[in-house]
């Protein structure tokens, strides 16, 4: 950056070493200011510039393997952005590798394949992740696991308490019986029950990427009625943002983002 002194010519002045007699054009370098930064909008390069060059940077160093500027000629670079109040050095890895590609495309020169670009392209969409709540789905097997103790007991009393007098067996005997028959035979009723009333279901939760609240969703078949397939639509119970949860991919999606 340079600052124009007028029409006076200092014969003394220190920066960096004293010097003496008169400077050259009356000027006066602070190296103190980075290298992008001009007052004299004829050699001020435009914000779109200082981008183009910071994703070329990213671009040769990533993908060429070559460095096209030093490392401080890098930083200075992404400080001027910053201070630009740029966008583009605040975007994650994958936007801006996006970011790149698109530039690179319209270029001539692709640097991912069709089926990269997609799969890259579909990552952006991708808000958060959903995560199995097996706290719910434990919940949801806790009425048939009554049901069946209920119908073991009856089955018992039916007998007149001889499974009751098969548990109170001398050891190993009880021990036996109880965890090789009577556990197994209550635990496949209550698998027998809930997989009559509720088929392949599946709970997942995950946070609203407005507001962070977590919501749930259901996945399965209710007395044969489906819930609606791999993808449900959520609303979010804070905030009221439509979500989209696919139990195939375990993420959340905005509507927007899909039809992108």
């Amino acid at each position: 950056m340079k600052k124009t002194l007028g029409n006076k010519k200092p014969t003394n002045l220190q920066h960096g070493t004293e010097l003496n007699g008169e400077v050259p054009g009356d000027e006066v370098i602070d190296s103190k200011i980075l290298p992008y930064c001009s007052i004299d909008k004829k050699d001020k390069k435009t914000l779109g510039e200082l981008e183009q060059e910071f994703l070329q940077a990213l671009q040769a160093f990533y993908y060429e393997k070559k460095a096209i500027m030093s490392n401080e000629e890098f930083d200075n670079l992404k400080e001027e952005l910053m201070w630009e109040g740029s966008s583009v050095v605040m975007l994650s890895p994958d936007e801006q590798k996006f970011l790149e590609a698109s530039m690179a495309y319209v270029s001539g020169n692709p640097i991912l394949t069709d089926a990269e670009f997609d799969e890259l392209k579909l990552r952006l969409k991708v808000y958060s992740d959903l995560n199995v709540d097996y706290f719910k789905m434990f919940l949801l097997n806790v009425p048939a696991a009554v049901i069946a103790l209920t119908l073991f007991f009856f089955l018992d009393d039916l007998t007149g308490f001889e499974i009751t007098y098969l548990l109170e067996l001398p050891e190993p005997f009880s021990f036996i019986f109880t965890w090789f028959a009577a556990l197994p035979l209550i635990f496949w009723l209550a698998q027998a029950i809930t997989n009559a009333i509720l088929k392949d279901f599946l709970i997942l939760k995950g946070p609203c990427p407005n507001c962070g609240t977590e919501n749930v969703s259901f996945f399965g078949t209710i007395l044969s009625v489906p819930s609606g397939g791999s993808t449900n639509t959520v609303k979010c119970s804070n905030c009221g943002t439509t979500l989209v949860y696919d139990s195939r991919s375990r993420l959340i999606t905005l509507p927007e983002a899909m039809e992108a």
